[in-house]
């Protein structure tokens, strides 16, 4: 054995941290949690194959609550520097995310896919859903579907200052 190759075989080996991808075929994806969809039992009723894998955030985007619905307005994202928005990551069946696109439709999303960054420092590719109407408004959250966020965030222990700022849309 050369000098060279015995000085790398002492190396220890560590496992490489990437970016998550999930089978090369695309069977599976991380799909990016923020609106009522980060709820446990909302996810497990969508998308029953679910598997929280990590809590994450879209470094320069921001929430807002543009799509009019009921009582009051729906989340939605968009890149806006100086912002960030936190959420939950779960590997889902491509099969499953079709249901969740459903159910986003109906809410007023599309799907888009972006990058969130977890809590080392990592990113990540990942799928979320968006306005597709735009954001020219910024209406009053709707307090059931807020709440559900909220329950969520705790749940899967968000910052402590997203859920806050969530509640403060509850006026409990």
């Amino acid at each position: 054995m050369s000098s060279r190759a015995g000085r790398f075989a002492s190396r220890r080996r560590v496992p490489a941290v990437s970016f998550r991808r999930l089978d090369v075929d695309r069977k599976t994806l991380l799909y990016f949690a923020y609106d009522a969809n980060i709820e446990p039992r909302r996810l497990a009723d969508l998308a029953p194959g679910a598997a929280f894998e990590f809590i994450a955030h879209l470094p320069e985007w921001k929430m807002e609550y543009p799509i009019p619905n009921g009582d009051g307005g729906l989340p939605s994202v968009r890149p806006l520097p100086g912002n960030t928005v936190w959420g939950a990551v779960f590997s889902v069946k491509a099969s499953d995310l079709t249901a969740i696109d459903e159910i986003e439709a109906n809410e007023g999303r599309v799907r888009e896919t972006t990058q969130a960054m977890d809590r080392a420092g990592h990113r990540h590719d990942v799928v979320t859903h968006v306005s597709r109407s735009g954001h020219d408004e910024d209406l009053v959250p709707e307090r059931s579907y807020v709440r559900l966020m909220v329950d969520g965030g705790r749940h899967w222990k968000l910052p402590a200052g997203w859920v806050a700022a969530l509640e403060e849309h509850l006026g409990d």
